[in-house]
């Protein structure tokens, strides 16, 4: 096996253009798994930790433009209060050592259908930026992801950024797991409210091929939302409308049994996540958080 570490973005993209079979690797907490179990063994290692742009992040044009190389830690520590769901799921990823090593970049490089970040990307309306030496483009995250571990991007691309919204609505996470840390989720779920455009965004993880949103499930809440004037008054949701959102959320999940959970679980569980981000979101836009959104 050859290990290749780039000092710069250009050497990388050339490096990849050359070799497109080279497995990229930045905090190695997937890559690393699989090579110590003998599941992949590739030719090539091409190391991104030494390319310092891609540890870096910024605002620009409304948007928070996170470098594929930020840690977990730096986004809980540094983005907590700009993109709130995204430092939740970031909390739930493995332990300290991990969090400190494990980035987005390379949970969507995995593209697992149980990777933490996944569902708010998804309802944050993030776009990856994909970059080689044929130029760069952004991938909506709806359109990233096309099966158990399959992803858009083309063989000469890596990952070298995620959009996001940097004012958005009340957004929330939760996930269950076998344990309460450093445990890969049975399932998991976000919900994001879009005030400003009088819309909701929910998204399942762990529990189809790929993340999903629960496209019926936010038709039926926003149309119920518009309908009894609540993004105007505020006022609390039914629970019957509570209800019906979260049977419409484990209705979008395409679950399988497993080690960790059963389909019916994995259902189970979705319709009360749901219910429970729902009203802590909801709660959260009642007392005036992130009304400008």
């Amino acid at each position: 096996m050859e290990f290749l570490r780039p000092a710069t973005l250009d050497e990388a993209l050339a490096v990849k253009a050359e070799r497109p079979d080279a497995v990229p690797i930045a905090g190695g907490t997937d890559v690393m798994v699989e090579l110590n179990f003998d599941h992949r063994r590739p030719d090539t290692l091409l190391d991104l930790t030494g390319i310092g742009e891609l540890a870096e992040w910024a605002r620009t044009d409304g948007d928070i433009r996170l470098g594929a190389g930020v840690p977990y830690t730096r986004v809980i520590d540094e983005l907590g209060a700009t993109l709130p769901a995204l430092a939740m799921a970031s909390r739930t990823v493995g332990s300290p050592q991990i969090r400190n090593r494990g980035t987005v970049g390379g949970n969507l490089g995995a593209a697992s259908p149980a990777g933490d970040t996944h569902p708010v990307l998804l309802v944050a309306g993030a776009r990856v930026e994909a970059a080689s030496v044929r130029g760069s483009r952004l991938i909506p995250a709806e359109q990233f992801y096309l099966g158990v571990k399959r992803h858009a991007l083309e063989p000469d691309e890596l990952i070298t950024a995620v959009h996001l919204p940097a004012t958005p609505g009340p957004q929330q996470f939760a996930k269950v797991g076998t344990r309460n840390a450093m445990v890969i989720a049975v399932c998991s779920f976000a919900v994001a409210l879009h005030p400003g455009e009088s819309r909701v965004a929910a998204a399942v993880g762990s529990a189809a091929p790929t993340p999903r949103r629960a496209a019926e499930a936010e038709e039926f809440l926003t149309g119920e939302l518009g309908a009894a004037g609540l993004w105007e008054s505020r006022a609390g949701i039914r629970d019957s409308v509570r209800r019906r959102f979260g049977e419409l959320v484990a209705a979008a999940a395409d679950p399988i049994d497993d080690v960790r959970g059963s389909a019916n679980y994995r259902k189970h569980a979705l319709s009360v996540l749901a219910r429970r981000t729902l009203g802590w979101a909801w709660s959260e836009f009642q007392i005036g958080g992130r009304a400008c959104a």
